[in-house]
């Protein structure tokens, strides 16, 4: 059953890989197509802005003879509009040509041959408005022969190479279309196995799980009777842990009880008494040592017992150590030590103090302390 699972995970993540494969091939095909098409509309904007100039240069010229044959005002406005549309069209082409060295250096030449029929125009413009027709009429006739046609061949030349670029360009996509229709029908063809072999294994897994089925109801009923038996052991299991939990129940009762009673003992003592822990904080006290101090066991527990009970040479740097932290670190009782409290009115009452250690198995956990006021 494991192994067939495997086997089909393994199916599955081959067509999955599959997928993804062609899934990216695709993208990068259209990507690629998409950068092809921009090209290809960038050529032909290219070859529209060398045409245009083309055309606009032989606008300008044929502006320019009409302005030196009729001298219209109307006709110098139409040849400076038709310079200026060759200027802008030029600006444009080289905007378009790039970095491309090859199409610079064509471009250059065809702007070079515009600059030098540019500068004729100029020259014949301003030998026209100074009234010079024969400097007029020279230009003309000194005007080379074919020097039209050769700014129409520097441009011929720019849109031939496009042309031929555009050529390849086509035969480069009709590459990538057949490759790419290859690999989908490669692609489809390895899916449509792996989904048959898949469709095999699963089928073939089916009928290995009907008759494991089989076994596992014949097993069913061995196994029920256990559990009819197996029930039965924990149901009289379940009363004993009852009886036990009854009994663990009781058991803290009556420490609770007992926890209880030692209180109200603690309450019922006429003498002053104070519990006090390991660090020598006060932990509890009874009635009684309020009474004499004047103040609330919400005031006094968990204070020092030096801010209720002060022994007598405390604070003395000349003194021994404090009798009550000594006889209390090594578990010994101390009976009538001299001392003093401190009530709420700030005064001190003279009293005989007496530690008796508490342990728990060989540990000291804190004491009890108990207080007997004597005469001033």
């Amino acid at each position: 059953m494991d192994k067939t699972f495997r086997i089909v995970l393994i199916l599955f993540g081959l067509l999955a890989v599959s997928l993804i494969g062609v899934l990216i091939y695709s993208i990068q095909n259209l990507q690629r197509a998409k950068k092809s098409a921009e090209w290809v509309n960038h050529t032909h904007a290219y070859m529209a802005e060398i045409g245009a100039t083309v055309a606009a240069s032989s606008s300008a010229d044929g502006a320019l003879h009409a302005y030196l044959l009729s001298n219209s005002p109307a006709q110098e406005v139409a040849f400076q509009h038709a310079f200026a549309d060759l200027a802008e069209h030029l600006e444009f082409a080289q905007a378009l040509a790039g970095a491309d060295p090859d199409e610079t250096a064509r471009l250059t030449e065809l702007a070079d041959a515009l600059l030098a029929r540019a500068d004729r125009a100029r020259r014949l413009l301003a030998a026209a408005r100074a009234g010079d027709r024969a400097d007029v009429q020279a230009q003309l006739r000194s005007d080379p022969e074919g020097a039209d046609l050769e700014v129409t061949r520097l441009a011929q030349r720019i849109i031939s190479r496009q042309q031929d670029l555009l050529r390849e360009r086509d035969r480069i996509a009709f590459e990538q279309d057949l490759q790419a229709r290859t690999t989908l029908y490669v692609s489809a063809g390895l899916n449509l196995l792996v989904l048959i072999a898949a469709g095999w294994f699963i089928r073939d897994d089916l009928q290995a799980r009907k008759r494991e089925t089989e076994l596992l109801a014949r097993a069913n009923e061995d196994l029920e009777a256990r559990v009819r038996a197996r029930t039965a052991e924990l149901a009289q299991r379940n009363n004993e842990l009852r009886s036990e939990n009854l009994e663990s129940r009781w058991k803290a009762e009556a420490l609770d009880h007992q926890l209880r009673y030692n209180q109200l003992i603690i309450a019922s003592v006429a003498s002053p008494v104070v519990v006090i822990t390991r660090a020598l904080n006060i932990s509890r006290l009874n009635p009684a040592t309020e009474r004499l101090a004047g103040r609330t066991a919400t005031e006094l527990v968990d204070q020092p017992l030096s801010d209720l009970v002060l022994v007598t040479g405390e604070g003395d740097s000349s003194a021994p150590l404090d009798p009550v932290e000594t006889a209390l670190r090594v578990g010994q009782d101390l009976i009538d030590q001299a001392a003093t409290v401190k009530t709420a009115q700030g005064s001190t009452l003279p009293v005989l103090l007496s530690l008796y250690p508490l342990r728990d198995q060989d540990h000291i956990v804190g004491g009890v302390v108990t207080l007997r006021i004597t005469s001033r």
